[in-house]
């Protein structure tokens, strides 16, 4: 047994030092087997009547006319623009160059280099060494705190816009959070939860609802039922409440279920404009379950607590959750940002803060803002009505666009209550991009940017929102490429059409210089004797 596992051992070992020395010796054998082929080209150049093929070909050349070429070049420009299309399409999309990864997909292996797979998980340091990626921890997809009502709120917009706000993906997450949630035993699943078990899993929602009506009919007090209902068959914020009401009355002592219940019972309350009360219920569940902090309706809490506009009260919820050894969000770091901004913002002026400088109080409210926006970059240009909000997603990424979205909605009418707030956040947020100018390998007060936010809020957010994309992508190569050559063999058209002898002078002389350097090195080789020896032979 130890003899075969050496033999393992020793196998790939061997096999990859052969590919590292193919691909080392790759660039050399290629230029030796280039020079081979030109070497027998010249040596069999009299059978094979190179000579006579290429006056042949000559002729053939003289003899087209204009309008050849003014389709050739027109062709050639046509289809260049339609990659160019293509290309630009499928960047905009997905963020990358269709040639470009197939090329790294399909001939990097070929040619030696490192594999996809493998280099997805590695990057290099500043020694050159390789290090692990951020943990996949870093992009984990968190449940939206504030999400909306599907019935009430998500539905209402897809019946006026036509537009489905959330994505496929996002609800597939929904319904594995309900399953893990409110399934408890499975093994003493009692028939209505066995088919609330369904249900969650169905795609349609009216599959969905009919699933929670049967659940209803085996159980009078199926409280997920309720739950389902109130999330999705009720169309306003009162129905949806009395229907989490009967939940609460059949939840009994399931943990997950009250919480979930009385969660929603206090969103209802704030969107009804009970904000006292829903500030109440709130404070009693996070006193009730203490330990559920990573439901994060510390979140509910503060922006219940900035719409009373009871500044004191936040600023003591930030001092308990805004700690360094406790997970952040955008929440957290623009509203923190948000106070301190609060207090000086009224007597900002750019104008005479360049003259006298910024104060203790303006310099810690810069600082907090550049903290916030190194935390998400994408926010500040929600607030500042740069891009256009949508209905935020019911899971989010932190410091994606996703969250970035998802704060903006609730928030940007607590930063325009604050006078004087947003022309502070407009002067400021940009200068934090001086100070991480690389923010993919080092971070400032945070860790590095992680690099998977934008493929995870592609798939997060509708195909209609434009995914705001951190840092800026630079266009790929073939892009710039395509679009380039789209443009010069559509001018070389134009110009051949317009002025057809002026352009058959120019491409002749063009060819002549072209392959001048080839007859300069054919006439030294006829004057070397070995040639003629060697075509002899």
């Amino acid at each position: 047994m130890a003899d075969g596992g050496d033999s393992n051992s020793q196998s790939p070992g061997f096999a990859h030092k052969l590919k590292s020395w193919l691909s080392w010796s790759w660039t050399y054998i290629c230029v030796i087997w280039f020079a081979m082929v030109l070497t027998m080209i010249y040596v069999l150049r009299s059978p094979l009547k190179l000579q006579e093929s290429l006056a042949a070909a000559s002729v053939f050349l003289n003899t087209l006319t204009p309008k050849f070429y003014v389709a050739l070049t027109g062709t050639s420009s046509l289809i260049s623009g339609l990659i160019l299309i293509f290309e630009w399409w499928y960047f905009r999309k997905y963020g990358t160059s269709f040639i470009e990864q197939v090329s790294v997909s399909h001939l990097r292996p070929l040619l030696g280099g490192v594999d996809n797979s493998s280099a997805a998980g590695l990057f290099s340091s500043v020694n050159g060494d390789t290090e692990p990626r951020p943990s996949v921890s870093e992009c984990k997809v968190w449940r939206n705190p504030l999400n909306l009502f599907r019935g009430a709120e998500y539905s209402r917009y897809t019946w006026v816009t036509g537009k489905e706000p959330l994505t496929y993906y996002d609800m597939n997450l929904s319904a594995q959070d309900h399953q893990t949630f409110f399934t408890g035993d499975t093994q003493q699943l009692r028939p209505e939860d066995a088919v609330m078990q369904k249900a969650w899993r169905e795609r349609n929602p009216q599959a969905r609802i009919k699933a929670a009506y049967q659940a209803i009919e085996l159980n009078n007090e199926c409280a997920t039922a309720y739950v389902l209902l109130a999330e999705e068959e009720a169309t306003t914020i009162t129905e949806a409440e009395q229907l989490f009401k009967q939940a609460l009355k059949s939840a009994g002592k399931d943990t997950n279920l009250l919480v979930y219940i009385k969660r929603r019972l206090a969103m209802c309350a704030r969107k009804l404009g009970r904000i006292k009360e829903a500030v109440k219920m709130m404070r009693d569940l996070m006193k009730e379950f203490p330990l559920l902090g990573m439901l994060n309706i510390h979140e509910n809490l503060l922006e219940a607590l900035l719409e009373l506009q009871a500044y004191a009260d936040v600023q003591a919820v930030l001092a308990k959750y805004d700690d360094i050894s406790l997970p952040k969000s955008a929440t957290i770091c623009y509203t923190s940002a948000l106070l301190k901004a609060r207090a000086v913002s009224d007597k900002f002026s750019p104008e005479a803060a360049s003259r006298r400088g910024l104060s203790t109080a303006e310099m810690n409210a810069v600082e907090a803002i550049h903290r916030a926006v190194e935390f998400n970059p994408h926010v500040p240009k929600y607030l500042l009505e740069m891009k256009s909000l949508i209905l935020p997603p019911e899971h989010i990424l932190k410091r994606g666009d996703s969250e970035a979205v998802a704060y903006a909605f609730f928030h940007l009418q607590h930063w325009k209550r604050a006078e004087g707030a947003l022309n502070l956040l407009h002067c400021t947020w940009e200068g934090t991009f001086r100070m991480i100018p690389y923010p993919l390998e080092k971070g400032h007060l945070f860790y590095p940017y992680p690099g998977c936010t934008e493929t995870a809020d592609r798939e997060l957010l509708p195909s209609f929102h434009e995914v705001s994309v951190y840092p800026k992508k630079d266009l790929p190569f073939f892009i710039l490429f395509t679009a380039g050559l789209c443009s010069f063999t559509a001018t070389l058209a134009m110009l051949t059409h317009q002025f057809p002898e002026l352009m058959g002078v120019f491409a002749k002389a063009f060819l002549s210089t072209l392959f001048a350097p080839l007859g300069f090195f054919v006439d030294k080789m006829e004057s070397f004797q070995l040639w003629h020896q060697l075509s002899r032979i």
